[in-house]
């Protein structure tokens, strides 16, 4: 695999504006309460286009909202004093959010502070990061904000959320947050934290001119200019930069947007949705069913009902596009760096020593181009797995083969030549049969798996548990003998009867779910007691210095 290496020196940035995360008790952006409003202002149009439509769409019947009001004897007037009067209240609630929401960063900590009724303080502990996200949802991107979540070990609602920040406040207070994190000290003179204050300050009052920056060389003596001027994102002036550069990133991948939609165009989903004629023919000729009756009685006569059928069928393909538009990925000293979405856009930095377990997907449609799928399981985010689980939406093998390289540089393997490093890898993504040092299901699991128990397989090496299974979807897991949870054996009815059992591999939640299934039960129960032992020793020896020098970082 390619090491990463310095870029060398890069030309200055003109004068602009200078984002610094503050040490001092400070508010979030005064526009925040008025980006957060934008549900109920689409609720209340939603009300008047519904009231004033045509019966198609759903409004104007006899007995429909617009029939009640005037039966009510109130004039437009009132109803708009009514509705204006519930946004005031919703807006006084906000501003009051918004003056009680502060936060600041220390040296060991980010700190926050909220609540009108019932006050908060929460604080995340840097040495317990887990995550730093920048999200941009569509409105908040349109005007140049976005949301700094982070995400430390702990429960649910252990981390903070930021709502909302001007982007660059966003990328200066995560760039210092993963210095700190890392360890490093701020370049010279004492921390300001010791003079923090109590009287809070808006965000953008830390924004102000200031002059060509000095050269900010990270400890691979490259100057980070890419991120340093925050000109390429939504919202910043073309010189506007950050006071802490953000660590020095290569590009790695990057998927393009016509692979993206050939991919969902290729996709079972697809398939089904193109058969819909297939299955209506069938219902109205065989079994003599009134379709037209059927789908007026889900649907109705209205616009307003049905769009939300639409939107429910197509909701696959949609998440599918907003979640890998866009996508490409890149690697620094604080990890893996991923850059995705169509409306809410999202920056997100994956510490390779988060990433509990691996999934390489390769559906039936996609065998002919050799694409493939990988997600991964992170630790830290406890509800928001589906957003941040993707480590490649669609790509070729080299690349799925290189996003595994990412996050799990040494899988302890060694190909036939002694040279290629993910040779097995490649062997159980594309071998019809798990064979070739994989632990096989007995022919007797055929009674319970008739199509797919010749591609299960299980594989140990010295660092991480390989299981291959799927004949229409191939997928092969990997997970870490250091990330292990636990350990379970199940056994049913039917596998006790016919002397087989599962090994099922538990990690943190996620789309990721290694199961060894329908293994002979001594089998079963050796891979068991031998995966714990491994598990022991991977926990004893794994270091997050181990990922650096692997991908060829200088780890301090």
């Amino acid at each position: 695999m390619s090491q990463l290496r310095s870029t060398g020196p890069a030309a200055e940035p003109g004068p602009g504006h200078l984002y610094r995360a503050p040490r001092e008790w400070t508010r979030v952006h005064p526009v925040s309460p008025f980006l957060g409003i934008w549900p109920l202002l689409g609720a209340i149009l939603f009300y008047l286009v519904v009231s004033r439509a045509p019966d198609w769409v759903g409004g104007g019947s006899e007995d429909g909202v617009t029939d009640a009001i005037n039966a009510t004897h109130l004039s437009y007037f009132v109803i708009g004093a009514i509705l204006l009067g519930i946004i005031a209240i919703v807006a006084l609630f906000g501003y009051l959010g918004w003056r009680f929401n502060q936060y600041r960063i220390g040296d060991d900590a980010v700190y926050q502070r909220k609540g009108v009724l019932f006050r908060q303080q929460r604080q995340a502990r840097l040495d317990r990061l887990q995550a730093v996200d920048v999200v941009q949802p569509f409105v908040a991107r349109l005007v140049g904000f976005g949301v700094i979540r982070i995400e430390v070990a702990g429960g649910e609602n252990s981390g903070i959320a930021l709502e909302y920040l001007r982007i660059g406040d966003a990328e200066a207070l995560r760039n210092e947050i993963l210095e700190l994190a890392a360890g490093y000290k701020r370049r010279g003179g004492p921390s300001r934290d010791s003079h923090a204050t109590d009287k809070p300050l808006v965000a953008d009052a830390v924004v102000g001119d200031a002059g060509p920056s000095s050269q900010a060389v990270s400890s691979l003596g490259g100057v980070q200019g890419d991120n340093l001027v925050l000109g390429s994102l939504h919202g910043a002036a073309a010189h506007d930069r950050t006071d802490r550069p953000a660590a020095v990133e290569r590009p790695v991948y990057a998927v393009p947007n016509g692979r993206l939609i050939g991919s969902i165009a290729l996709s079972w989903p697809t398939f089904w949705l193109v058969l819909t004629p297939v299955w209506i023919v069938v219902l109205m000729v065989i079994f003599r069913v009134d379709v037209q009756r059927v789908f007026l009685a889900i649907v109705g006569t209205s616009l307003v009902t049905a769009v939300p059928v639409v939107v429910g069928l197509l909701g696959f393909f949609w998440t599918q596009l907003n979640r890998g538009f866009g996508f490409k990925a890149g690697i620094s000293q604080d990890g893996i760096r991923l850059r995705h979405g169509l409306l809410e856009t999202r920056r997100q930095t994956v510490p390779p020593g988060r990433v509990q377990a691996v999934r390489l997907r390769q559906s039936w449609w996609w065998r002919k181009a050799g694409w493939w799928d990988v997600s991964i399981n992170v630790a830290g985010y406890q509800n928001d797995q589906d957003a941040v689980s993707t480590l490649l939406p669609v790509g070729s093998r080299a690349e799925a083969l290189e996003a595994v390289w990412l996050v799990l540089p040494d899988l302890g393997l060694v190909g036939e030549d002694g040279t290629d490093p993910s040779a097995p890898i490649a062997e159980a993504m594309e071998s019809l049969r798990a064979a070739d040092g994989f632990l096989t299901s007995p022919r007797r699991a055929r009674a319970l798996d008739l199509f797919q128990w010749r591609q299960r397989g299980v594989r140990a090496t010295d660092s991480a548990l390989i299981i291959r299974s799927g004949r229409f979807v191939r997928e092969v897991s990997i997970t870490p003998h250091a990330r292990t949870q636990s350990l379970e054996l199940r056994q049913g009815p039917l596998q006790r009867t016919l002397g087989l059992a599962s090994v099922e591999v538990h990690s943190t939640n996620g789309p990721v779910k290694p199961v060894a299934k329908h293994l002979a039960v001594a089998d079963a129960v050796a891979l068991l007691d031998a995966q714990a032992e491994r598990a022991r020793e991977g926990r004893k020896h794994q270091s997050p210095e181990q990922w650096m020098k692997a991908v060829g970082l200088d780890a301090r």
